[in-house]
């Protein structure tokens, strides 16, 4: 009996973690940088992802892990990808399964040594979002709908941002569980180099935790209500992207 019921909680587990997911290596300049392995030891892990625990999601908006999914702090063999402002990087995922709610990648100023900062203590400006991108909230295409498809998102490093460590973090908010949002960010260590010493001010920065309510009608909303059949617009939770960092002269 007890073997039967140990098989069943393993089962559920693994379909658990199977229904999430999490960002797991970064493609920059052509090379492929491991990320966090979550569901393996810690110790021995040499990556530029900051350590997370697992797949699961985080349910509270204003959670003190929200910021990558951590305590805020690096991992001991923490690294950091050297990468020109102006190119690409992707982050790849091993596996997504939820179809509506939007992505959104910000970046965040070190000041320093990312290893020596804690992400919860940071401000971070958006440089990426994809929301609802056509049709209605419950049956329109979603840009968590292109992750699943192709399991990775690819992003610009602003070539105007000004040179130095930052951190990225990519967020997936899976939204297909009515008034019960789920968080999933990850976070990476990058040097930025080149650039045009731009870096963004005032209402385009953030704090995390601090930057999303719990009552944001873009987090808590039920895409299956009979107003959500006529809806075809969203607004991404979050500050909007900085014109500074991608309009030269502004």
């Amino acid at each position: 009996m007890l073997s039967a019921s140990l098989a069943v909680l393993a089962s559920f587990l693994v379909s658990q973690a199977a229904a999430h997911g999490g960002v797991t290596s970064y493609i920059i300049g052509g090379t492929t940088y491991p990320g966090w392995q979550p569901y393996n030891s810690p110790n021995g892990q040499s990556t530029i992802g900051r350590p997370y625990s697992s797949y699961d999601p985080i349910y509270s908006a204003t959670a003190s892990t929200i910021s990558c999914n951590n305590n805020g702090q690096a991992a001991s063999g923490q690294l950091s990808a050297t990468v020109a402002a102006g190119s690409q990087i992707t982050a790849k995922w091993s596996q997504w399964t939820h179809a509506q709610g939007p992505v959104m990648v910000y970046m965040a100023s070190c000041n320093g040594a990312c290893s020596s900062a804690n992400s919860n203590n940071l401000k971070w400006f958006k440089i990426s979002e994809s929301g609802l991108l056509s049709g209605n909230l419950p049956n329109g295409r979603w840009g968590t709908a292109d992750v699943m498809q192709s399991l990775s998102y690819t992003v610009t490093i602003p070539a105007s941002l000004a040179a130095g460590e930052y951190l990225i973090r990519h967020e997936l908010l899976a939204l297909h569980q009515a008034n019960t949002p789920q968080f999933y960010p990850e976070c990476g260590q990058l040097k930025v180099t080149g650039g045009g010493g731009k870096t963004p001010s005032g209402s385009y920065l953030v704090s995390f935790p601090g930057a999303y309510s719990a009552s944001d009608p873009s987090i808590n909303i039920n895409i299956y209500s009979q107003e959500a059949q006529t809806t075809y617009t969203y607004k991404v939770p979050g500050p909007r992207t900085s014109p500074l960092l991608f309009f030269s002269g502004r």
